[in-house]
Formats: C-alpha cells, structure tokens, sequence
C-alpha cells in the first residue's frame, strides 16, 4: 500500500494535530493501517535550520507534539554555540497512509528560563533532557567549555512543567562524577538509568565510555559525587573517533569515521541482547552520506511500527554548515 508523505511548514502546532485526530474517526474512513508508520525518507527540518550550524539535538516526546533543545551558532552569526528551542509535530492518516511532519522554531516560557540557566560565554553543545523517577525532578547535562578551553558537562534541575505552571530551574552544576582534564561530551543514560555512556578524548582519538550508577542514588546526588574512571565499550570502539552515543530502549546509535563508511562521520547502531553490545552496524546509504551526520537521537511512539531519528550533517542541499534531518528507522 503506497504512503505518502507530507510536509507542512510555519504552521500551528494544534491545528495539525486535530488534523490527525479527524482523520480517524469512524464511518466513511476505515481504517487500513493498524499503526503508524515513519516514512524512511530522509527530511531536512527547514523550519528550523538556518544557514549556520545547527546540531546536537534533543527530544522530549509528549504524543506527537516533540520538544526540540539543540545547538546552533545562528545567534553569534556563526561563531559561539548556543542552545536554542523548537518543536516537531507529526500526524498519520490510517485510512490513506499519509504522514504529516511539522516543525518550527518555538518561544516555550519554561524552556526559555531552562536556556536562559544552561547557556555560557562560550560553547554548549550535546543537550540532554531526562526525568527521574527516584526523586521525580528533570535533569538537563550539557556540555559547555571551561577556563581551560576543555568540554565539562553541567547539569540543571527542577520539578517537572505542567500547564501554565512554571517550575524553578535550579543549576547549572558541575558534574564532578563525570569530569577529566580532557573533553568530556554527549552524555546519556541507558533505558534503566543505572549506566551511563559518554564520550572523551582522554586517549587521544574520541571514544565512548560507559560509567554505573546506583538505582537508588539521585542523579543529583550521583552528579555531584567525585570523579570516578569510566570503562571503554570496546565492541563498540575503533581506532577512530567514535563520539555521540544516544540509547533508546537496546539500541545504541553514535558517529564514527571509521573506515569502511560513506565518507567523514557517519551513523551507526548497536544492539543490545543478554545484556552486551553487538557489533556496530553502520546505517546504510539512505541515511549516510558523502559528507558528515552527527549526533543522532533516536526515539519512537508505541502507536507507530517503527522507530524516527533526528540527526545533523553538512551534506549539500541545507541551509548551510550542518542542518538537522528526520528520518524513519527499522533496527533489528
């Protein structure tokens, strides 16, 4: 059954989703496809890019209505990097197949004050957002460059936003837990939140570590705890630079230039089965390309078969430097 895919631009977010909510309904429209579908074509977000540098994304979903943090440098004109807000919206028709996609640049009162806390003087790259269940606040880790000119990650935190109530955000911290003399970015959890996995340079090339964590330790109380060395993930490794790791559920996707890709970095995923990494897969020729893709985030909806990811790359036909793309992903 043939799909389509649609893309809307500059548009209301809630106008789209009662869109979608319609084209469900009962009587002259039946149902054809049980579950929604991410169409596999790769999708520049041009709601959101600009002709600068924009990466390093972050997802929050609630429904189909997507929270978007990322870096760019379009505030300083292409120099410093700063976090900045969007969003991403989608719907599916399960009576034509047809996929809508929206995104825009957005203007959130909380995650306004959120940015406001995180942002430095100089660069902040790699934003990660994730709530907590042992102590019930939200946790953002970034990384920002220190007065020796090396990425340390900083966190912040506060209770969860409901409606038109704004939390507090407390921070940014220094996550001692994590921090070396050396750059240390792109922090993540696994699904369980007792593992950690990062990237560092502190044997020359970037590599990815992982580091535990206690269930029952906060992860504000874990932050702040003394530096601890972390374990390189050596399946996943190569005597290149292998940066970028992001988990959702047993899958780990992360950047490499390891010979035998596409062409500078490019995107690989992991599986984990009985508890140990696979061997990397690269993502093939429909989501790498002959430039450089970086920092994907993977995420999914139970009510679609598959799974969507958000990445960068400097491929030609953006806006200029690295835009964002979306595409739909099958793993296995």
């Amino acid at each position: 059954m043939k799909r389509i895919l649609k893309y809307l631009f500059n548009s209301i977010f809630p106008a789209l989703i009662v869109a979608g909510a319609a084209s469900c309904t009962k009587g002259s429209d039946p149902i054809v496809f049980k579950d929604g579908i991410f169409p596999d074509t790769v999708v520049a977000l041009s709601g959101i890019n600009s002709e600068f540098d924009d990466y390093n994304v972050d997802l929050n979903t609630l429904n189909n209505l997507v929270p978007v943090v990322f870096s760019s440098n379009r505030g300083s004109s292409g120099g410093q990097f700063d976090l900045v807000q969007a969003g991403l919206a989608y719907t599916f028709n399960q009576t034509t197949g047809e996929f809508i996609l929206q995104f825009e640049m957005t203007n959130d009162p909380f995650l306004l004050q959120l940015l406001t806390k995180t942002n430095t003087t100089g660069n902040d790259f790699g934003p990660y957002r994730l709530y907590s269940p042992v102590d019930g606040y939200e946790y953002m880790i970034v990384s920002s460059v220190n007065d020796q000119g090396n990425l340390d990650f900083r966190y912040t935190r506060n209770l969860p936003y409901f409606g038109s109530s704004i939390p507090e955000v407390t921070g940014p911290f220094p996550a001692t837990r994590l921090n070396s003399p050396s750059d240390d970015a792109y922090f993540c959890f696994n699904t369980s939140q007792d593992t950690a996995y990062y990237t560092t340079d502190a044997d020359g090339d970037f590599d990815i570590y992982m580091t535990k964590k206690e269930p029952s330790v906060t992860v504000d109380q874990w932050l702040k705890s003394a530096y601890e060395t972390p374990l390189l993930v050596d399946v996943i490794n190569s005597d290149n630079n292998d940066k970028c790791p992001y988990i959702y559920k047993r899958f780990m996707v992360f950047a490499s230039d390891r010979p035998g890709g596409f062409g500078g970095f490019d995107l690989y995923y992991s599986v984990s089965r009985n508890g140990r990494w696979g061997a990397p897969v690269n993502m093939g020729p429909y989501i790498n390309s002959a430039s450089d893709e970086y920092r994907p985030v993977l995420t999914g909806d139970e009510n679609f078969s598959n799974m969507f990811m958000v990445f960068s790359s400097n491929r030609p036909g953006g806006k200029g430097g690295f835009d964002l793309y979306f595409a739909g992903v099958n793993l296995n």
